[in-house]
């Protein structure tokens, strides 16, 4: 399958009252993005590969008691921690610039675009952080994402958390304020783990990508789409370009 069906809505107001929400890593891209942008950043700065020792603490706490959000903020300071926002805004450009070429769902961009020409709101919900998730949300055509912030120290990254990771019942927790505030009269949900199901019971609609089928048992409003090919996606301009 392609791309989820999409519904007309019967009126203009009801279009735009409707709301599409994506997950990104492994929804609307074909792997997890946080690996790649660090390998790109540490690529640039490859003096930094020995400070990735400092994230073992955290590693061996993960094995026994797995908090996803605090492995990522050890990672991420780890990696990163004391860059300066410019350069990691520059290498997040990058990224972004690579990943719409090489790591996109062609079956996503074709549903992304039938909500849109069905001049519907789009939002992306990711744990992928502030980092690089609203480059490419931008670079696809979304408001700024609800994303999971990261700590700085003036303008140089500390890399832990700032608050929750945007992960589970957290997505359930953002897009219910999301709702509230907007009273959207019909939500679509697009996500492709366990993880996303907390979120998808606020959606009359969802669609679980790729994901397992037991996941989805006896939950009549979730449906499972297979996406399987690459798709490419329109590079944004640099600065100045």
């Amino acid at each position: 399958m392609r791309a989820a069906p999409i519904r007309d809505p019967a009126t203009e107001e009801q279009r735009t009252r409707t709301l599409a929400v994506f997950d990104l890593d492994g929804t609307i891209t074909r792997f997890d993005t946080l690996l790649p942008y660090l390998l790109l950043c540490l690529s640039a700065r490859p003096w930094r590969l020995p400070r990735l020792l400092l994230a073992l603490p955290a590693l061996l706490r993960f094995l026994f008691r797995p908090d996803r959000g605090a492995l990522k903020g050890s990672l991420i300071h780890a990696a990163l921690g004391g860059l300066p926002r410019p350069w990691l805004a520059r290498q997040a450009q990058r990224f972004t610039t690579w990943l719409l070429r090489h790591g996109l769902y062609r079956e996503a961009l074709d549903a992304i675009a039938a909500h849109r020409t069905r001049g519907e709101q789009l939002l992306m919900m990711t744990a992928s952080t502030e980092l690089y998730a609203p480059d490419i949300a931008a670079a696809l055509g979304f408001p700024p994402p609800l994303c999971t912030h990261l700590l700085w120290r003036g303008t140089r990254l500390d890399g832990h958390l700032a608050g929750p990771n945007c992960r589970g019942e957290q997505k359930r927790r953002e897009l219910a304020t999301w709702i509230e505030r907007e009273a959207p009269q019909r939500v679509y949900a697009y996500g492709n783990s366990a993880a996303d199901l907390p979120h998808f019971e606020l959606a009359q609609e969802a669609y679980l990508v790729n994901g397992p089928a037991r996941a989805i048992a006896l939950r009549p409003t979730v449906r499972r789409l297979r996406w399987t090919q690459r798709g490419t996606a329109v590079a944004p301009a640099a600065p100045g370009e």
